[in-house]
């Protein structure tokens, strides 16, 4: 529950400090006194986005920090996933500074927005004005049909497996797309990579080609040359050969004379040899050599076909050409794979369904159970609030479509009067009515959903007299369970208050601020005596105070 509240520099909230008790908490305080503050405050600690232009002095930080007792509330899961440190006591701050950021921290640790929403959600329950005609929405009926029937496990389970259907059939959708787009171009495709399958691409094949194709197309040059060659190298007398064979014998003759002398006759021998190896080699190619018409016709369709290809596919050679064969052939293959594929997702997506439709009928059998309870519940409590003849008529029936919830459709109709037609809540409800019925709910979720904290923001809207008594009683009770705070305008509802707030502005030096305290008796019954008759409170009015506080 919520202990303690600090607030500082938050709109005209320049410094305010407060402790609440257990039980049922009321907060008093004329239109635009600041109440809602008060609340706005709250929410950020529970997560809201922070404005800057709610902050008192923007050149000054602004701090919110609420201090929760939480021992009783099974939250060490909460804290143990989220990596913080557990305190019976744990403080909430939220900071919002003069750059227009805001900070959050949980027992000191910084924690993100979402963090905080989730904590937040365990804590407190915020019920504001608006929200009264949630009660009239479908999903807020299954919330509160859900908290009977204990169906969090099983929604969950069905959420997981709503999510996986969605994303199988997003799959599905694509693949049938991309069928419809890869048939267009299967045929071509196919063609194009017939084509390059025919030509049986081999890597580092085009420049072996283009060589062979130099030396077929050139062979009585190549011929002519070596033929020279080897005559020049191996003539008798005036060869090379035999002229340096004349020069390696001098030197033989000469290297005994000096180191010298020595040295050139080696390299003058090495040379030598090496222009026999030459020679030796040069005959060797100019035996391989032999013209082959036919070849190098073949050598050169060959060739134009690779520059065809590469033309074709705009391509500098033939490891692109092989690149995108692959690549067609992995399409081709996809294509054809495809219908297999979409028969494999259309099971996968049914094999879910299976499994989705038992965890729905697994909803629907506790909601179904559960259905009565809660009708019965609600109109035992609207009866103590002075709508004796309250009655609902509900129905829950399944569906084919799934919903994000389950595969029903929930009727809840209503009746206000004995003999009334029945028709939907937001149509026949008035706005007494309704804040009614919405405080009979909250009194049934309180029981299910075992909350720290719950605030009415004036639920009392719209009613008066002996209906705000009974609403203060259905308050009273739940505050057995739980902290209740009341915002209220009614004296009535004030007066059941075991703590009992004023929210008021004065002016401090020549500025207006917002503050909040806790009254006591005396200042109690004045304040109930002005909100029965004004600032000038008769005798009777007082004595009306004392009475709906039960003094003498």
């Amino acid at each position: 529950m919520l202990r303690g509240l600090s607030i500082k520099n938050f709109a005209l909230i320049e410094q305010l400090q407060v402790s609440f008790d257990a039980g049922l908490i009321t907060i008093t305080g004329e239109t635009g006194a600041g109440k809602s503050l008060l609340l706005g405050a709250l929410g950020l600690l529970l997560g809201k986005r922070a404005d800057l232009g709610s902050v008192k002095d923007s050149s000054k930080k602004c701090i919110i920090e609420g201090t929760f007792e939480i021992k009783k509330y099974n939250l060490t899961s909460f804290f143990e996933d989220e990596e913080l440190d557990y305190e019976d006591q744990t403080i909430i701050r939220r900071e919002i500074l003069p750059s227009g950021k805001s900070r959050a921290f949980i027992n000191d640790t910084p924690v993100t927005l979402s963090s905080l929403v989730s904590l937040g959600s365990r804590l407190i329950d915020i019920h504001s004005q608006h929200q009264t005609l949630e009660v009239t929405t479908n999903d807020f009926q299954f919330e509160v049909l859900d908290a009977l029937a204990n169906t969090s496990r099983e929604i969950e389970s069905y959420k997981r497996g709503l999510v996986l259907l969605k994303e199988k059939e997003k799959c599905l959708d694509e693949l049938i797309a991309n069928q419809e787009s890869f048939t267009k171009e299967y045929e071509y495709n196919s063609f194009l990579l017939k084509e390059l399958e025919d030509a049986k691409l081999k890597q580092g094949e085009l420049p072996e080609l283009e060589e062979q194709y130099e030396r077929l197309n050139n062979i009585e040059e190549i011929q002519e040359r070596l033929s020279g060659s080897i005559a020049i190298i191996s003539s008798e007398e005036v060869g090379v050969g035999d002229q340096f064979a004349v020069v390696k014998n001098n030197f033989l003759k000469l290297e005994s004379f000096s180191g010298g002398l020595k040295e050139l006759s080696q390299r003058i021998q090495s040379l030598h040899i090496e222009l026999d190896d030459i020679n030796a080699s040069i005959l060797d190619e100019f035996e391989k050599l032999e013209a082959d018409p036919q070849r190098l016709e073949q050598v050169s369709q060959r060739i134009q076909l690779l520059h065809n290809l590469q033309v074709k596919h705009n391509c500098s050679d033939v490891e692109e050409l092989i690149n995108i064969f692959n690549l067609l052939k992995e399409k081709v293959a996809k294509t054809e794979s495809l219908s297999d594929d979409i028969e494999s997702s259309r099971i996968e997506i049914e094999e879910i369904k299976v499994r989705l439709d038992v965890v729905a009928e697994k909803i629907h059998k506790k909601r179904k159970k559960a259905l009565p309870l809660l009708i019965d519940e609600l109109e035992i409590i609207l009866k103590s609030l002075g709508m004796v003849n309250a009655s609902f008529e509900a129905s829950l029936e399944l569906q084919e479509k799934y919903q994000s919830n389950g595969k029903e459709i929930l009727s809840f109709l209503f009746s206000a009067n004995k003999g009334g037609v029945f028709g939907e809540l937001k149509k026949v409800a008035s706005g007494g009515e309704l804040s009614r019925i919405m405080l009979a709910i909250k009194c049934v979720l309180s029981r299910y959903e075992h909350l720290p904290s719950i605030i009415f923001d004036e639920i009392d809207t719209g009613v008066s007299g002996e209906v705000a008594h009974k609403m203060a009683d259905v308050m009273m009770n739940m505050s057995k369970n739980l902290q209740v705070f009341s915002i209220t305008h009614l004296p009535q509802i004030a007066a059941k208050g075991q703590s009992h707030y004023k929210v008021y502005k004065e002016d401090v030096q020549n500025t207006t601020v917002t503050q909040l305290r806790l009254l006591d008796t005396e200042e109690r019954i004045v304040e109930i005596a002005e909100m029965i008759s004004g600032k000038n409170s008769s005798d009777s009015a007082l004595s009306h105070a004392k009475s709906l506080l039960h003094l003498k």
